[in-house]
């Protein structure tokens, strides 16, 4: 039997013969058509007329059936990079990247069920350890592209149903009061750019992001206001060309909220007279327009300053902490307070960040008056 080119051969009884694939079974297998022809030339033509045929038809179920979901995950990734912000897209790469595809990736569409997600679900929590916020994140990015597969899906999508996991609140670390004096007076005493930006935050409930790309022509004095822009962070670089497997951006705040103004008492002004640089473009941070600190760097250096003041369990987000929870015990309004830390809501600041002293819930309990109790 002779054979010639790609999967065209002559048959003995002397015509030729073109396999192509033109769809695949619900299991993955590959189902073929084939050509003949005369000639050779007669039978690869026949074929590719068919295979373009395939190509300008709506795909069969079984076309998409062959396709594994880690095909959907990708597709809908690269339909998201250009409606999401940079550091968006790289959370959502990620999770698929290092999560999703790894477990559910080389499932078929209909292998797809409530159980396998449950497992999947299961794994994240008990295997990998992730806090059950993190694995609610995993799965939201989940539900979203079963929702794309769904519309793409040339077939009987299957009913996959996804039960988030209860997210147990963790009761965040506030200075208290003893703790946040000896904090300032150690920031106060031989105080550098770095140490007045970091009193600047637990005055303002900044985010760590918001600090390190803050600039000083966003401050003014004047008027007793910051505005905050932009935020900074660290992330992937997906360039080719890149020297570094990460890289710095300076982009717009989290969300449309984050963009606020925060008005800045007495003593925030007085201190911001003190060290207003020459240069308007410098860096609250370091004085400079050219150097800045990144997030992880000013991490470190919060390490090192509540290590000399001897206070344990502190991380640099627990300035935002103190600044919301000082405000609450000082009688701030709600939702004034809200829009200062750039909340969408009072709800999520009363929710997350609102910590009650056991002496404020004491005082409070001492305004009571109970009858026959006088």
């Amino acid at each position: 039997m002779s054979k010639k080119g790609e999967n065209i051969y002559k048959r003995k009884d002397k015509r030729w013969e073109a396999r192509y694939i033109k769809g695949y079974d619900p299991n993955g297998s590959a189902s073929y058509g084939y050509c003949y022809g005369k000639t050779y030339r007669e039978a690869k033509e026949k074929v590719e007329r068919a295979k373009a045929a395939l190509l300008i038809n709506v795909p069969s179920p079984e076309q998409n059936r062959r396709k594994r979901f880690s095909y959907y995950c990708d597709e809908w990734l690269r339909l998201n990079k250009i409606k999401v912000k940079e550091s968006t897209y790289v959370k959502y790469n990620t999770t698929i990247e290092k999560h999703i595809k790894p477990k559910l990736g080389g499932c078929f569409i209909q292998a797809l069920s409530t159980i396998l997600v449950e497992q999947f679900t299961q794994e994240l929590l008990y295997e990998e350890e992730l806090a059950p916020k993190t694995v609610k994140d995993i799965l939201i990015v989940l539900h979203s592209i079963l929702k794309y597969s769904a519309r793409q899906y040339q077939g009987v999508f299957p009913n996959v149903e996804i039960y988030y996991p209860k997210d147990v609140k963790k009761e965040m670390r506030v200075l208290t009061k003893e703790e946040q004096m000896r904090f300032v007076q150690y920031l106060l005493e031989d105080m550098d750019y770095c140490k007045f930006g970091t009193l600047l935050t637990l005055l303002t409930g900044m985010r760590i992001g918001e600090i390190c790309a803050l600039r000083w022509e966003n401050i003014s004095i004047k008027d007793g206001i910051i505005k905050i822009t932009s935020t900074m962070q660290r992330l992937r670089d997906f360039d080719i060309n890149r020297t570094t497997k990460t890289k710095i951006i300076i982009s717009d705040p989290k969300s449309d909220t984050s963009a606020r103004i925060i008005p800045l008492s007495d003593f925030a002004i007085n201190l911001c007279k003190r060290f207003k640089p020459l240069s308007q473009t410098a860096f609250v941070l370091s004085g400079s327009p050219y150097e800045f600190i990144e997030p992880r760097s000013l991490q470190y250096k919060m390490e090192r300053y509540t290590k000399d003041c001897d206070i344990e369990d502190v991380h640099f987000h627990t300035l935002r902490h103190t600044f919301a929870t000082r405000c609450v015990e000082g009688g701030f309004e709600i939702k004034s307070l809200s829009e200062i830390l750039g909340h969408s809501s009072p709800q999520i600041t009363l929710e997350r960040y609102v910590h009650s002293s056991l002496e404020l819930k004491r005082d409070n309990m001492n305004k009571v008056v109970m009858v026959g109790c006088l």
